[in-house]
């Protein structure tokens, strides 16, 4: 199914009071982060768009996909469910070979096309710090490796046009990159995220508080301008962790030049 939007009704804060922000659309080849403090809803927000929740959830949310309702077959099958969710948490993966791990999905969602499983792995490689080969098993990747082969893995195999994203920032991916890459292939990409560069790269940023959205903050030119001094930071960011890593001297001139 073809997706070009997603609106979200507003429902119920924790205080029992209607949510502030009544109704949001997002639409596709947009980038939106869902931001807040720990505890303020922001999971919860995206377990609400991920089941289609309908005033079925404890939010009272109701999703709209193309302005209407959700057609029933998205809803009970599976195998083309539009929506891929990248979690914190990938304890669940198979103690598979990555490459069986890939073809399995790749026979299941794209009649098994092996090309897609090359594809996913360059760009998997494309957004992780460390090389993925294909013999190596599921359980063995680091964190920012399974992050990046699961975000490929969505874009390529799974070719859902919706792609949510939990807490990237903490996985060791190659984050400006990964933007500018999942931005070219215009799926409609939402991020939960405490990062203020994945935050100002976005098209718009949900606020949430207290269970509900509070806000909708469409980015500035004068953020976007403040983007690019972030992205310098956090590149200063990388190279001494990097550098950590490899166990380097670490000298003061070094880092704040």
């Amino acid at each position: 199914m073809k997706i070009e939007s997603i609106t979200i009704i507003g429902g119920y804060g924790k205080s029992g009071l209607p949510e502030p922000v009544r109704e949001v659309e997002l639409r596709r080849g947009e980038i939106v982060s869902i931001v807040g403090p720990t505890g303020s809803g922001k999971t919860t927000l995206i377990n609400d768009i991920e089941m289609f929740a309908s005033g079925d959830t404890p939010t009272k949310r109701k999703i709209l996909v193309n302005g209407g309702g959700v057609p029933e077959e998205i809803r009970s099958s599976p195998h083309i469910n539009p929506i891929a969710r990248i979690t914190q948490h990938t304890t669940f993966l198979s103690d598979l070979p990555v490459y069986d791990f890939l073809s399995i999905h790749a026979m299941i969602r794209q009649d098994g096309d092996e090309r897609l499983v090359k594809r996913t792995l360059d760009l998997a490689n494309q957004l992780s710090g460390e090389n993925i080969v294909p013999n190596i098993r599921m359980t063995e990747l680091s964190g920012g490796q399974t992050r990046a082969l699961l975000i490929a893995d969505a874009v390529v195999i799974g070719n859902t046009p919706v792609v949510l994203i939990d807490e990237v920032e903490n996985t060791g991916i190659y984050k400006d990159r990964a933007l500018k890459i999942l931005r070219e292939c215009q799926k409609m990409l939402i991020f939960v995220t405490h990062d203020p560069l994945i935050a100002l790269s976005s098209d718009l940023r949900i606020v949430m508080r207290n269970g509900a959205m509070v806000k909708v903050v469409r980015t500035t030119e004068d953020e976007k301008a403040v983007l690019q001094e972030v992205k310098r930071l956090d590149d200063i960011l990388s190279e001494l962790r990097e550098n950590i890593r490899l166990g380097n001297p670490i000298g003061l001139k070094k880092v704040v030049t």
